[in-house]
């Protein structure tokens, strides 16, 4: 558990290798299983419960919610530590990461429901100029997050218009590009 963010630290550092040396094109990267128990004790304010345990708090438990921020807001400084290593490589016309699409994501929207609907997603890097970035998008209804996978899908060239299960998928995210 205490070996938790140098492990990731490190994997971090091998990720960005490999797409550097052009091992690969494509990584994925992550850092526990969904009912993970980590419990994030390197914190400034450490954390002795289990992430998991925490996550199934009701949202008017303060305390739990001011936790899962903390939680949160570490696991979101390791996406931005992940994007200024990539930004550190010059590649081509550009960096790294301008030539990389990333995708941050978790499996639930809400976690102490198990709700999937209106889960937030992070896009990292402009995938060669392809993605407009800088933007907080939002989709009305319940838009199924395949329209999303099939959108990036696009983005690499792939001109397929769903993803996964058709009726799960109504094709690629308007406005996205």
């Amino acid at each position: 558990n205490d070996d938790f963010p140098a492990i990731g630290a490190t994997q971090l550092d091998l990720l960005v290798m490999a797409l550097a040396c052009d091992i690969t094109r494509v990584a994925s990267l992550q850092w526990s299983r969904s009912v993970s128990q980590v419990r994030f004790t390197w914190l400034p304010s450490p954390i002795p419960e289990g992430h998991h345990d925490l996550s199934h708090r009701p949202d008017s438990d303060a305390v739990a919610v001011d936790k899962l921020t903390r939680i949160n807001t570490w696991y979101a400084s390791q996406m931005a530590a992940l994007m200024t290593k990539m930004k550190a490589v010059p590649e081509g016309d550009g960096t790294l990461l301008d030539h990389t699409l990333i995708l941050w994501a978790n499996e639930l929207a809400i976690g102490n429901i198990h709700s999937r609907t209106d889960a937030p997603y992070v896009l990292g890097g402009d995938a060669g100029g392809a993605l407009r970035t800088g933007r907080f998008l939002t989709y009305a209804g319940d838009v199924p997050h395949n329209n999303l996978l099939v959108s990036l899908m696009n983005i690499m060239g792939l001109t397929d218009q769903t993803f996964g299960k058709p009726d799960w998928c109504t094709g690629p995210l308007t406005g996205l590009i």
